[in-house]
C-alpha cells in the first residue's frame, strides 16, 4: 500500500491534517495497521457493494484505505485513493457525490473516457464543490519548479525521460499486470514520464509516431505491458520520448529527464563581423520521480565560434554546472519564500498544496481537471499505437 509515504508520513507534519479512519475487510489486518501508524479508528462495515464484480471488489476491500462508510462519515473531510487503476474513477466519482475531497493516485483513472466524465462531474462545477487533485507527487517538489524555470518550451527540441523499477520489486502476481485493473508499465511509471514530456513542451502532443512494448500474452495479465519506449511529436516539431521497464536491472537507477534545446546565436561583441557565436545547451534532471533519490540538475553548454560565410568551427568548448535544489529556498528567486522544510518529500509539498486548497488558500502548484484528461489522452495515444489497445472502461456511472 502506497498510503505511508505518500499521506500517512506527510500528514504527521502537518497540523491540519488528522488520518482519522482505516478499514479493510481483515478487521486484524486493518486494527494492526491502524496501530503502526498511529491512526485512531478502524471502520468495519460497508454500506453498499460497489458494482465491479465480486472478485475485484474483495481485492479493493482488502486493499482499499477508503471504503464506503468512510464516505458516509460526515467527521471525514477529505480521503485518499491508493487502488489499483481500474478502481480508480468509480470510487474517485463515489466520493465526489458525497461530498469529500478526494486525493487521487495517479493515474487518475483508466483512460480519457473516464477522466472526461469524472473530471467533469456536476458536482465539481457547484459552489463550494469538493477539490479533486491526481497526486503527481513529483510536480510539487521543488527541483522540479526550479528545473522547468531553467527551460523556454520553445527552445526545445528534444526530450528524453526514463524511469525504472527493478526485476526485483515487481512479480507477475503484482495489480501492475492486471489487464482488467487498468495495469501496465505506461500506467505505472510511465506516466511520469509522459507527463514530464507535456510540460516540459508546454504542449499537448499531435501524434505518437511509435511505442515500442514488452508484454505479457496469457491470462489476466495479457496486454500488460512490462516495458516500453514511446516517441511523440510535438506542435513546436519537438520530439519527445520516454521509456520505463517494471523488469529492469538489478541496481536501482533514478528515474531523469534530459531536455535539448536548439541552437541559439549569442551576441559577442567581442568577434569579428565575419564570426558568431552559437550556443547549444542540454538540461538533466536526475530523480525526477522521487526528488530526494539520487537528485542532481545539470546544465551542460556547447560554444562554438563559426564562420558566418560556410559555418566551418573555429573554436568550440564545453561549460557545465549543477545544482541541488531539496527546498524552495535554495531554489531562490521567485521560489525563495515558498514553504517547505529540508525533510519534506515531494508527498509532503503535496500535501501542502491541497490543503491549501482545501482550506481555499492560494496553490502555488496545481494539476488541474484539463491537465488530468489531457494526460490520459496520451496514454490513451501511446496505447493504441502500441497495439495493446486501451485500458479498460469501467461500467460504473
Amino acid at each position: 500500500m502506497s498510503s505511508p509515504l505518500a499521506l500517512i508520513i506527510p500528514a504527521k507534519s502537518h497540523t491540519e491534517v488528522i488520518v482519522q479512519a482505516v478499514s479493510a475487510r481483515d478487521r486484524q489486518k486493518a486494527e494492526a495497521f491502524a496501530k503502526k501508524h498511529g491512526i485512531p479508528e478502524v471502520k468495519d462495515s460497508y454500506q453498499a457493494a460497489p458494482s465491479t464484480p465480486t472478485s475485484t471488489f474483495r481485492y479493493h476491500l482488502d486493499s482499499a484505505l477508503i471504503p464506503l462508510d468512510i464516505l458516509d462519515d460526515p467527521n471525514i473531510d477529505c480521503v485518499f485513493i491508493p487502488l489499483p487503476n481500474g478502481l480508480h474513477y468509480e470510487w474517485a466519482a463515489r466520493a465526489i457525490r458525497a461530498g469529500k475531497h478526494v486525493l487521487l493516485e495517479k493515474p487518475s483513472v483508466s483512460n480519457s473516457t473516464e477522466a472526461k466524465i469524472l473530471f467533469q462531474l456536476p458536482e465539481l462545477s457547484k459552489p463550494n464543490a469538493p477539490v479533486i487533485l491526481e497526486a503527481f507527487h513529483n510536480r510539487f517538489f521543488p527541483s522540479w519548479a526550479f528545473f522547468r524555470s531553467l527551460i523556454n518550451p520553445a527552445d526545445v527540441v528534444h526530450v528524453s525521460s526514463v524511469s525504472m523499477i527493478p526485476w526485483w520489486a515487481t512479480s507477475k502476481s503484482d495489480i501492475n499486470f492486471n489487464y482488467s485493473l487498468a495495469g501496465g508499465a505506461m500506467m505505472a511509471m510511465g506516466t511520469y514520464n509522459f507527463s514530464s514530456l507535456r510540460l516540459i513542451f508546454d504542449a499537448e502532443p499531435e501524434e505518437c509516431l511509435s511505442c515500442d512494448v514488452n508484454a505479457f500474452t496469457d491470462g489476466v495479465h495479457k496486454n500488460c505491458d512490462y516495458d516500453f519506449k514511446a516517441k511523440f511529436r510535438f506542435p513546436n516539431g519537438g520530439i519527445g520520448e520516454a521509456q520505463s521497464t517494471l523488469k529492469g536491472a538489478t541496481l536501482l537507477k533514478p528515474s531523469s529527464v534530459t531536455v535539448t534545446n536548439k541552437e541559439a546565436v549569442i551576441p559577442d561583441n567581442t568577434l569579428p563581423a565575419s564570426q558568431e557565436k552559437v550556443q547549444s545547451r542540454e538540461l538533466t534532471l536526475h530523480g525526477l520521480i522521487h526528488g530526494i533519490f539520487g537528485h542532481r540538475i545539470d546544465v551542460k553548454d556547447v560554444f562554438k565560434i563559426r564562420s558566418k560565410e560556410n559555418g566551418s568551427i573555429i573554436q568550440k568548448w564545453q561549460e557545465q554546472k549543477s545544482h541541488k535544489v531539496y527546498t524552495f529556498k535554495e531554489a531562490g528567486g521567485e521560489f525563495a519564500d515558498l514553504p517547505g522544510e529540508g525533510y519534506w518529500m515531494s508527498y509532503r509539498y503535496q500535501l501542502e498544496q491541497f490543503v491549501n486548497r482545501v482550506k481555499g488558500r492560494k496553490t502555488q502548484c496545481w494539476v488541474s481537471g484539463e491537465d488530468s484528461i489531457a494526460q490520459m489522452k496520451m496514454l490513451d495515444m501511446a496505447y493504441e499505437k502500441s497495439g495493446l489497445g486501451l485500458r479498460p472502461t469501467s461500467t460504473y456511472r
